[in-house]
């Protein structure tokens, strides 16, 4: 989740690609065309589980700030996948 986080950050779109499992991820991202582009300004893990050895449910709040407006939270549950000893992200709940 923290890799995938620092990613945004610096706009590393094809390592988000890279870690989304094929079954879910988009064709691009397109966060270059990002208009504001969101200024992150930090990430808070609130728990993290294994329900089995190769599935991992993650939640985080993501704060952020696009163009000069205040800072808003991002709050989602996330859910990751292992395959060949690697971790995909597969989807997640926003509220």
């Amino acid at each position: 989740m923290r890799s995938r986080y620092s990613a945004y950050v610096i706009g590393l779109e094809d390592y988000l690609l890279a870690s989304w499992h094929p079954s879910t991820r988009p064709p691009a991202l397109y966060l270059a065309n990002q208009s504001p582009t969101p200024t992150w300004l930090g990430l808070t893990v609130k728990r993290h589980e294994n329900p089995s050895p190769d599935t991992a449910v993650v939640e985080f709040i993501a704060r952020l700030r696009h163009g000069g407006g205040s800072a808003k939270k991002m709050h989602e549950v996330s859910r990751f996948v292992r395959e060949d000893g690697r971790w995909y992200y597969v989807d997640g709940d926003v509220d």
